[in-house]
């Protein structure tokens, strides 16, 4: 009987093989004994690869598993196994241990190769690439279909991994620049973000094209060759861009700062215009009010002339010229009741006029423009400011200004302002009582 087991320290895949028996000698070398020994470690996998017509079949055992060969734990074995013996006759398989518990790293050096901005596809700036790639193995049955088991080496497999991680490094570096934004002077400064967008993109290809986990991409170097040309080349070009753009911003600022002042001076001289014109009107307002009795009394006194003149023609006959006895009576009975009324109205408005011109006019509310945040806004009275103040809106250090003043100050500088920004203070405790 065999004791099919792997005592091999380091490896990846390896071969099962009778004691004394070398690769492709005999036909004993897949000839495996029902009823044998098998002992898979934990962390690796045997698989048994039988040959029929209809293709290759596999049975996997994972570890940790030390008993007999029996095709309660052997499905495909169980089928083709023949009995003509009780059990004991030989069947043929192949049978490779692999490691699914081990890491491969492989360290790559790509030398110099042409990477082109975008921008500038004149300048030809040569680049090297070292890293290194870090991978397992966790789905054996896609590694077993991808690659051929049969005298397999590391050393040929970590070749065409390899060769691989060479073709899409270097692929992906050189369109770098388009694909990811990436300027080709500051590549060498993205090492961390290239080597996760590349871990991103070998681990689908590397396992669709060899069955493997990748775990780690690792750039650890992109060397431009600083004494090219093209290097030199674009430098130049790219510092003479900046300097432009740079000036471009900086005109584009100050122009930005000359239309922000035209325009804070502006507003300045129409807010003046406007708390001139109210100041005005205020003051017709007030004027009109003071004198709007006497253009009443003036009227009336022309209405009462005009009625006057009316009675006084009822004292005379139509055509004749003679005096009418009746219509003097009546007439002067009019024109009395006209001139108490006349003289009460003149007495009433002379007092009204007298009071009003003797009644100082009510002092102006004082108001004031604010500025918060480079921006204009008012007029506010002060106990709209008091309010700003106590919601937080404003504080000392706003600027202010009102009708009267040369220039914007701190509120805090303004005397009647001074108070809205003390704090309240809260009153006293109460004094404990007397003791008894």
């Amino acid at each position: 009987m065999n004791v099919i087991r792997c005592d091999e320290k380091e490896y990846l895949v390896w071969k099962w093989r009778p004691e004394g028996q070398d690769v492709n000698s005999t036909t004993r070398e897949n000839s495996i004994r029902f009823g044998s020994s098998l002992r898979v470690k934990d962390g690796e996998v045997a698989v048994f690869v039988y040959k029929q017509k209809d293709g290759t079949l596999q049975d996997y055992i994972e570890g940790p598993y030390d008993e007999t060969i029996e095709t309660a734990n052997f499905p495909v074995l169980a089928n083709i196994i023949g009995l003509a013996y009780g059990g004991e006759s030989p069947f043929q398989a192949e049978i490779y241990f692999i490691n699914l518990a081990r890491n491969i790293q492989i360290e790559f050096t790509i030398p110099f190769f042409d990477v082109f901005d975008p921008r500038f596809l004149d300048f030809a700036v040569p680049m090297a690439v070292q890293g290194s790639i870090t991978f397992n193995i966790s789905d054996y049955k896609a590694f077993i279909k991808l690659n051929r088991m049969i005298n397999f080496t590391l050393e040929d497999f970590n070749k065409q991994i390899k060769d691989a991680v060479t073709k899409y490094v270097k692929s992906f570096v050189s369109n770098a620049p388009q694909d990811n934004g990436i300027p080709v002077l500051q590549i060498e400064r993205k090492i961390t973000e290239i080597s996760d967008l590349l871990q991103e993109r070998l681990s689908k290809e590397l396992s669709e094209d060899f069955g493997v986990n990748v775990k780690r991409v690792d750039i650890n170097r992109i060397d431009p060759d600083k004494e090219s040309d093209g290097y030199m080349e674009l430098r130049h070009v790219t510092a003479m861009q900046q300097a432009q753009t740079i000036q471009a911003q900086t005109k584009v600022s100050i122009k930005n700062m000359a239309d922000t002042q035209a325009i804070n001076a502006e507003n300045t001289q129409e807010t003046l215009r406007i708390n001139r014109q109210e100041a005005q009107r205020a003051q017709r307002l007030q004027t009109e009010t003071n004198f709007i009795g006497a253009h009443a009394l003036d009227q009336q006194a022309s209405v009462l002339r005009a009625g006057a003149e009316n009675l006084g023609a009822m004292g005379y006959m139509g055509d004749g010229g003679g005096m009418n006895a009746a219509g003097m009576m009546t007439g002067m009975m009019m024109g009395g009741a006209m001139g108490s009324q006349m003289a009460g109205m003149m007495n009433n408005m002379g007092q009204t006029m007298q009071n009003g011109m003797n009644t100082p006019p009510p002092p102006p509310i004082p108001t004031y423009m604010l500025a918060i945040n480079g921006q204009q806004s008012g007029p506010f009275s002060i106990p709209q400011l008091q309010q700003l103040a106590q919601q937080g809106k404003i504080n000392a250090q706003t600027y202010v200004w009102k009708p009267g003043m040369s220039e914007w100050i701190m509120a805090g500088q303004v005397d009647e302002l001074k108070n809205i920004f003390i704090p309240n203070t809260p009153p006293p405790p109460p004094m404990p009582p007397m003791p008894q």
